[in-house]
């Protein structure tokens, strides 16, 4: 549990009813008290005959000898969910920010790759003074940087636009993960073959095959882009783009190219498949917004959430908040569908472009709810409802869905998306 400093918390012009929002004080007696009624019932397993259990006394059983590669914990059953083209993070049973490799959302569009590090090879050319080729040994042999990101998906949620289609966190918002990536800086690799002054776009190409393509601006990428080849400590897995992809800061994840093998730098977007029958934003009046890079803040709460059912008494509410345009400055809880907003702490790190964890402690006395956060990040951006977003875009989209997320608790504790 965090102390106090490590805590920050929002204000809000409208709030709740006091008796409904849990405080820390509050929240540490009555666990301290449920501890004391439970204690009972937790002795009793012990007691229990050894055939019931794998070990009735495991400090008289020698244990397992060390394994090459850990394996889960007994009764760990946490897996994506996934189709043809995608795996989607099961948020709702995941802890903190990172997300384990094994769970990170994946998304492709012609399968995954099968590719021999030792062969691969990244081609620089276009408007260059020298092209230059890297083999993976090479690339490594630069000095890298590691960093804790977020990737989303542009098209998740997407399916919400037509209405509250999913029916749990992963299926509405399973296609984000956090990861800790390391790799080296793209501008210390585009200054070895030499920019040439009239560049302004980078093409990026995968080696799947798909061949998948965008083109993004030099200007922007030249800052803090990785070519990533290790993830979580350990080399990028085939699903997430081995041996090599960009991790751009807080962009649509699909300009993130896995299975990197080329750049080709020019003096415009190089107009491909990918950002002009697919990766823009159709508006109302049928014109698409393209180079829609940038995510914008967005939050979900996690628990409880879609598919789960609650008992009376209290409950932590947690969820996750992130913005490709910063840090996160506030998260806010409602319980009465925005009618009124209660701050919720936000737990460290609280990191740039990367998923913020928050908690807000609620006594639930078992009526009816529509239950929202919303947050805001350190530009002042702050999360729409669902009535805003669809005002300004329509909803006729596929991406860039980042509305107010709402759970409906009934009476029975079940829990379900709806629209309000």
């Amino acid at each position: 549990m965090s102390s106090p400093d490590q805590e920050k918390s929002v204000h809000s012009n409208r709030e709740t009813p006091e008796e409904e929002h849990v405080g820390r004080r509050t929240w540490l007696t009555s666990a301290v008290s449920a501890m004391g009624l439970t204690a009972a019932g937790l002795i009793v397993p012990s007691l229990l005959p050894a055939a019931e259990q794998h070990h009735s006394d495991p400090t008289r059983v020698p244990g397992r000898i060390p394994s090459p590669y850990g394996t889960r914990a007994p009764g760990e059953t946490a897996q994506r969910l996934t189709t043809a083209t995608h795996s989607l993070t099961p948020h709702q049973v995941l802890h903190g920010i990172i997300t384990p490799s094994a769970l990170h959302f994946e998304c492709h569009h012609n399968g995954v790759p099968t590719i021999d590090p030792d062969q691969h090879r990244l081609l620089i050319h276009g408007l260059v003074e020298r092209p230059l080729t890297f083999s993976m040994n090479e690339m490594m042999r630069f000095p890298s940087v590691t960093r804790t990101l977020f990737i989303e998906c542009s098209g998740n949620s997407g399916k919400e636009w037509s209405g509250p289609t999913g029916k749990t966190v992963q299926e509405t918002h399973g296609l984000m993960s956090t990861s800790e990536w390391t790799g080296v800086p793209l501008a210390t690799v585009l200054a070895e073959a030499g920019i040439r002054s009239e560049t302004a776009w980078v093409l990026a190409e995968g080696s799947d095959a798909a061949a998948m393509t965008r083109s993004l601006p030099l200007k922007d990428v030249i800052k803090d882009v990785l070519l990533c080849y290790a993830q979580n400590g350990e080399r990028l897995r085939p699903e997430q783009g081995h041996p090599l992809r960009l991790v751009i800061p807080g962009w649509e994840g699909n300009a993130c190219i896995k299975w990197l093998r080329r750049l080709k730098l020019g003096t415009a977007p190089f107009m491909t498949r990918e950002e002009t029958s697919r990766y823009t934003d159709l508006m109302p009046d049928g014109t698409a917004r393209q180079f829609t890079f940038v995510m914008e803040a967005k939050s979900v709460i996690t628990s409880p959430s879609g598919g789960q059912r609650i008992e009376p008494g209290f409950v932590e509410i947690r969820g996750l908040a992130w913005s490709g345009r910063g840090k996160i400055a506030t998260v806010e809880v409602s319980t009465d569908g925005g009618g009124s907003w209660k701050p919720a702490q936000l737990q460290v790190p609280i990191l740039p472009m990367c998923h913020t964890r928050f908690r807000f402690g609620w006594w639930w006395k078992g009526d009816d709810v529509l239950l929202q956060s919303r947050c805001a990040d350190e530009t002042g951006y702050v999360q729409p409802t669902r009535a805003a977003l669809v005002a300004a875009r329509g909803a006729h989209s596929s991406y860039h869905y980042n509305a107010i997320q709402t759970w409906k608790i009934a009476r029975d504790g079940q829990v379900t998306n709806v629209h309000i």
